[in-house]
């Protein structure tokens, strides 16, 4: 299977990875596994002031910190991933890369806020669910 795995670097990143750590009947070594960590955007200013090629390697760096841990505990479980990056809405950008990559199924930690958190506060969760074409298991 071919596995999306949305990560941030939060608490709520290492509980989804431990429920795969613990779950190796379906989250074994023979699925394909890719990370994808979202950057916000530099303002256009920003960006124009430094120059792209810093502005990029930022987002790398940024990227990095985040995958960096996450790739080391999985080859620790005997699983290899891919990592992806992106530079936008966090929501969007998890599934336009889900649909886009033809992914089986995209999991992800979730902050579990209820209904009335996700109207007032927005969810990227939420917008995943919303607007992707694959699977999605949100892990709380």
């Amino acid at each position: 299977m071919k596995i999306l795995l949305a990560v941030d670097g939060s608490k709520y990143t290492k509980k989804m990875l431990a429920y795969l750590a613990t779950h190796n009947e379906m989250f074994g070594a023979g699925n394909a596994f890719t990370l994808i960590t979202v950057q916000a955007p530099i303002p256009p200013r920003a960006r124009a002031a430094v120059g792209t090629s810093v502005v990029n390697e930022y987002y790398e760096e940024e990227s990095a910190k985040v995958t960096s841990p996450v790739v080391k505990f999985l080859k620790r479980h005997g699983m290899d991933a891919k990592t992806l990056h992106k530079v936008g809405a966090p929501g969007e950008q998890i599934s336009k890369a889900a649909d886009s990559g033809k992914f089986d199924l995209v999991v992800m930690g979730s902050h579990g806020h209820g209904s009335l958190g996700n109207l007032v506060m927005g969810s990227v969760a939420t917008q995943v669910l919303a607007h992707c074409g694959v699977p999605v298991l949100l892990v709380r």
